[in-house]
């Protein structure tokens, strides 16, 4: 028996598009109504939000009926938190602030098993593996697992290039908060600057055949995404729904 087939990572190789909603609450419960709500993709985020090693194998485990498929945002890109969301079952990661072919590559080598990677060899405690009920987990786990790269700043765009000719890095995500900061414009990620050096980057990532991908609010660019070939675009995050939702509910008075 071999790892699930990772049917987010074929629908990537396939270019289709995919939406997809931010899980931010840190929560299972409320991970569980998000996998009922019909996105195609659900990000649990540990980068911003309060997650743990725990509390995201509760929302793993809480969407694992779920229609939707679910990637992982680490908080960083570190070996052994790499090993831990692996092992609890995570298939698709989302990797920040990546600035350099060399971290790319380490991330490449992170999530794949001797020889080829690093990955820690412990299946046998893992969920990935059924809790050795995959008895061909460690064989095939490599092919399975998408690994999505954010870069977010100036410096990875210099190094954008050499990221995209790293085999095994199977997305680029553009940030374009952190990069509207760090290009001077604070909060403006629609800044017309901004939004040209995304549409550069997206053609770029394209051009060498990696899945794109994006998280933006603004309705009129998440189509103009759409429209340049962006396949993972987030469009929702659960924090703001529930915070615009209460303050409609609150401005109606009885």
């Amino acid at each position: 028996m071999a790892a699930p087939n990772n049917r987010f990572k074929s629908r990537m190789a396939a270019g289709d598009t995919v939406t997809a909603c931010w899980l931010g609450m840190a929560d299972a419960y409320v991970a569980s109504m998000a996998g009922r709500a019909g996105w195609d993709l659900l990000v649990i985020d540990g980068e911003h939000a309060p997650n743990d090693i725990r509390s995201i194998l509760a929302q793993l485990q809480a969407l694992e009926a779920s229609d939707s498929d679910v990637m992982v945002r680490l908080p960083v890109g570190q070996t052994h938190l790499i090993k831990q969301a692996l092992d609890i079952g995570a298939q698709n990661l989302l990797i920040p602030m990546v600035e350099t072919a060399d971290q790319a590559r380490d991330l490449v080598a992170a999530v794949r098993y001797p020889p080829v990677g690093r990955r820690g060899v412990g299946a046998a405690l893992a969920r990935a593996s059924g809790f050795t009920t995959v008895p061909d987990y460690i064989e095939t786990a490599d092919d399975q697992i998408c690994l999505f790269v954010q870069v977010e700043n100036r410096a990875g765009l210099a190094s954008l290039d050499e990221i995209l000719a790293i085999d095994g890095v199977d997305g680029v995500f553009i940030g374009p908060a952190d990069l509207a900061a760090d290009m001077g414009f604070g909060a403006n990620s629609a800044a017309p600057e901004v939004r040209a050096a995304i549409k550069t980057a997206m053609k770029k990532i394209q051009a060498a055949g990696k899945a794109t991908g994006i998280l933006t609010l603004d309705a009129a660019y998440a189509s103009t995404c759409r429209a340049m070939g962006v396949q993972m675009i987030a469009n929702a995050i659960d924090v703001v729904l529930y915070v615009k939702a209460m303050q409609a509910a609150a401005a109606v008075k009885p």
